[in-house]
């Protein structure tokens, strides 16, 4: 872990550009996976006759020609840079890159960029006709040791077109500042993709936000009557912003921090402006900026509005427990009426059944005192029967009493 850890720092390093070169970098999007740009990789790699790299490697460079073609994989998109002999005239055609026509991108295209790295020699006046005047940026970089020459825009070959005039920078220099300026052009563009998904969610964010306005003045009116209608508007716009959401959030992460990259390869040029002419900071800042805000700004109303519909909800379901509960409220109070209804019957039917069973228990008696008739005179059965009755009653009460409190007390 500590070696991998480690290596990573050295792992990407430079193409040493030694002189006045040209350079081709183009950034594929690998929504294919690292397959699709493996098979790519591999294919270049035996036209030249050297081993392709592993599946699991994230850079690799091979000859090309008189230059180094080199390949590095990122999170979700792929590079392949290629230096060469620079061309004798400006934007001139270049011969035997390895991006010709037999060359299988391996998925779409997402930044293309020539840089020419060329002699003082060569800064005339002439050099600025190239560009477009309204986007043109042109600066000194690296303590005047370099010029930097760009319009942002895309040639006939889809290319971004930068143009470096070496006033004496190092090998290392010169080679760091071309891949800054690569990096800028390929992190410019990849920060660029969150607008167009920010700026389709915008109408579906607006639908949301005049949906939940409409449910909160009908809330404010207390239309307690159509709370369930109410919570089922709230659980239909939550579920259409946190769908949004989900759809979002990668690609304005991903945004703000291919941003990040930019503002820091751009501060690492060490910029000073040329007379007349923007610097690329100052023209990125105030094209990429607003861009980069838009996203920032939708995926706080995202968040903003989903505070808000939690809040609804929370107080709507409020409602609907209240509800419920004095429903059960209701539920129990008949229950409990029914219940003191069964124990007053309870009582009138054991107070029937003293009396019904005493009434059988004396006939009983009576009917024995019948019996004993014979004898004497003095034995009465009426006389017997009417003192049994008070008897009979009170070990029947007791009798039910007794039950009663066992089960009472088995309960």
């Amino acid at each position: 872990m500590r070696a991998r850890a480690l290596g990573e720092i050295h792992a990407r390093p430079h193409v040493l550009i030694d002189g006045p070169r040209v350079v081709l970098q183009l950034a594929f999007m690998t929504d294919g996976g690292s397959t699709v740009d493996h098979a790519v990789l591999s294919e270049l790699s035996r036209a030249r006759g050297v081993a392709p790299p592993n599946r699991d490697a994230s850079h690799h460079q091979l000859r090309w020609g008189t230059g180094t073609l080199r390949w590095e994989r990122h999170s979700e998109f792929s590079t392949y840079f290629w230096d060469g002999p620079l061309p004798n005239e400006v934007g001139g055609q270049i011969v035997e890159h390895p991006f010709g026509s037999s060359f299988n991108p391996p998925g779409l295209l997402i930044s293309a960029v020539r840089v020419e790295v060329r002699n003082a020699e060569d800064d005339r006046p002439e050099l600025l006709k190239q560009f477009d005047p309204a986007s043109l940026c042109c600066s000194d970089v690296k303590d005047g040791q370099a010029k930097v020459i760009t319009d942002f825009q895309q040639n006939g070959d889809g290319l971004t077109s930068i143009i470096v005039i070496d006033n004496g920078m190092s090998v290392a220099s010169r080679s760091a500042l071309v891949q800054r300026l690569s990096d800028i052009e390929t992190y410019r563009t990849l920060a660029m993709l969150g607008l167009p998904v920010a700026q389709s969610l915008s109408p579906a964010l607006r639908r949301i936000e005049d949906g939940l306005a409409g449910i909160t003045q009908q809330m404010k009116s207390r239309a307690k009557d159509r709370s369930n209608n109410l919570l089922d508007d709230l659980s239909d716009l939550a579920a259409e912003l946190e769908a949004g959401a989900a759809l979002s959030l990668y690609r304005f992460g991903a945004s703000a921090a291919y941003y990040e990259i930019v503002q820091e390869r751009i501060k690492s040029l060490g910029e000073a402006s040329v007379s007349g002419y923007e610097t690329l900071g100052t023209f990125l800042e105030r094209r990429l900026a607003p861009a980069v805000r838009t996203c920032v700004s939708v995926e706080g109303r995202q968040a903003n509005l989903s505070r808000k519909l939690s809040r609804a909800t929370i107080l709507v379901r409020s409602w609907i427990d209240l509800e419920i509960e004095q429903q059960n409220s209701a539920v129990l109070a008949s229950m409990n009426n029914r219940a003191n209804l069964q124990l007053r019957l309870q009582h009138t039917v054991e107070g029937l059944s003293v009396a019904a069973v005493s009434y059988y228990i004396v006939g009983l008696v009576g009917y024995l005192a019948k019996g004993f008739e014979d004898w004497g005179p003095h034995f009465k059965a009426a006389t017997v029967t009417s003192m049994a009755v008070p008897i009979a009653i009170c070990l029947v009460w007791f009798l039910v009493k007794s039950i009663r409190k066992h089960h009472s007390a088995s309960m």
